[in-house]
């Protein structure tokens, strides 16, 4: 027994129990590696999360590079002779006679004259310079202020879109004529329009109080501005109510059989159904069943909040689960009924989450575009609508219709509709942050 023993191994025991100094190492060991797994882990995830944070630093920066010099433009000075026999035929200043009046004239006399253009070639290349909206904006600042018939008065002028892309450098001087879309007498003429500061470049009134058109330089976002503001006010009005009547029902008072988790089942379903699919129903059954008209806001909202509904839903009974127990409890035992417990305790408490789930989903319904594309929201609309069943399309659509034009002005253009679309989710969401700290009660 006594040279077995001396034979085993020093610091082992001979009942085959690991000694308190291999274990201890081995401890050690397994710890550090664990560690180093962690550190590893760790490091993925930073590294996951660059990765995404580059990627959206290089998505901002070709936007904003591309949408801010959306926000500007070039505009001309001409001093614009204001004729009144000729600007207001009829002599009482109505629309009509606006409109029979010869406002093309008196804007191209003073184009003329700031450029000595002369002879026909010369006269038709110097009328190219003005936009075509000229004549609308001269038309405007008569009805506004009639006093000024009579007068000559300096008055500020949109160029072309080509002469806007010439003057941003898009289009080269040192092109050959033939391929170019503005000729030499054009540059000439807006070299010696800059040389005697007529021509600025300023922010673009018209993008924001523009509406849609096919000419670059007086496109605006106002019409799908006002059109996206009617139908997330339709989408509101159905989804909000409905929403979290539905979730108070389903929470509170409905009883849990196979009816309601088949109900339930399908809610969750919805919220992971394709946009499009809605546009499609809406098609279907508003269009051509009910046979209403396209592309009112009116159709866009209720397909909208059709959408947004699975969304206030769910995450309203989350808000009316995050209400403790004894809330209710409490209310109870003082004799209220069921009905008054939802009413005065448990619903303004799970406000806070309501509003943010609701206002969430609008975010969701303003950026949408493809169930508006189904209802014919993508029609060309020149006219700002005035109600719910007027024509009308969307900022999205808008930016869709915008990125499919050919002039070098659209790309701008839409990076800059982009950026304010951008700045209304980002305040929709940041209002949501704001309503549930500012609501919300910790327990």
């Amino acid at each position: 027994m006594t040279d077995r023993q001396d034979m085993t191994t020093p610091g082992a025991k001979s009942d085959g129990m690991m000694s308190p100094d291999v274990a201890a190492r081995r401890v050690a060991a397994s710890i550090g590696g664990r560690r180093q797994r962690e550190r590893r882990f760790k490091s993925y995830g930073l590294i996951a999360i660059g990765i995404a944070l580059a990627f959206l630093v290089i998505l901002f920066a070709s936007i904003f590079s591309k949408g801010i010099p959306g926000f500007f433009q070039h505009y001309v000075t001409l001093e614009v002779t204001l004729d009144r026999a000729k600007l207001d035929p009829a002599g009482d200043l109505s629309l009509q006679s606006l409109y029979d009046g010869d406002a093309r004239g008196a804007i191209r006399a003073a184009l003329y004259e700031a450029t000595g253009a002369s002879g026909r070639s010369g006269r038709k290349a110097a009328g190219k310079i003005i936009s075509q909206g000229a004549e609308q904006r001269l038309r405007k600042a008569v009805i506004d202020d009639p006093s000024i018939l009579g007068t000559t008065q300096s008055m500020v002028f949109a160029v072309d879109d080509d002469v806007d892309s010439f003057l941003r450098g898009f289009i080269s001087r040192d092109t050959p004529e033939a391929d170019r879309r503005i000729n030499d007498k054009m540059i000439g003429y807006i070299d010696q329009l800059v040389a005697d500061n007529r021509i600025e470049y300023a922010f673009s009134d018209y993008l924001i109080f523009g509406s849609a058109s096919r000419n670059a330089e007086m496109a605006g976002i106002f019409g799908a501005f006002v059109g996206s503001m009617l139908t997330l006010s339709v989408c509101l009005v159905l989804a909000f109510p409905l929403g979290v009547a539905t979730a108070v029902y389903l929470e509170e008072f409905a009883p849990k059989n196979r009816l309601t988790e088949i109900i339930e089942i399908n809610i969750n379903n919805l919220a992971a159904v394709p946009s499009v699919v809605f546009g499609i129903l809406g098609l279907a059954i508003f269009i051509g069943i009910f046979g209403m008209p396209r592309s009112i806001p009116l159709i866009g909202g209720v397909v909208l909040a059709l959408m947004t509904l699975p969304t206030i839903i769910i995450s309203s009974r989350a808000a009316i689960r995050a209400v403790p127990p004894s809330i209710r409890d409490a209310a109870l035992g003082v004799g209220a009924s069921r009905m008054q417990t939802m009413l005065h305790h448990v619903v303004p408490l799970a406000m806070p989450g309501m509003l943010t789930g609701t206002i969430i989903g609008m975010a969701q319904a303003l950026g949408e575009t493809a169930p508006l594309l189904m209802i014919g929201m993508v029609a060309f609309i020149v006219d700002v609508p005035g109600s719910v069943t007027d024509p009308g399309t969307v900022l999205p659509v808008q930016i869709f219709m915008w990125a499919d034009f050919a002039e070098r002005m659209f790309v701008q253009k839409t990076s800059a509709a982009i950026i304010v679309l951008l700045a209304f989710l980002i305040s929709m969401n940041a209002a949501a942050i704001f309503i549930r700290k500012k609501l919300e009660r910790r327990w």
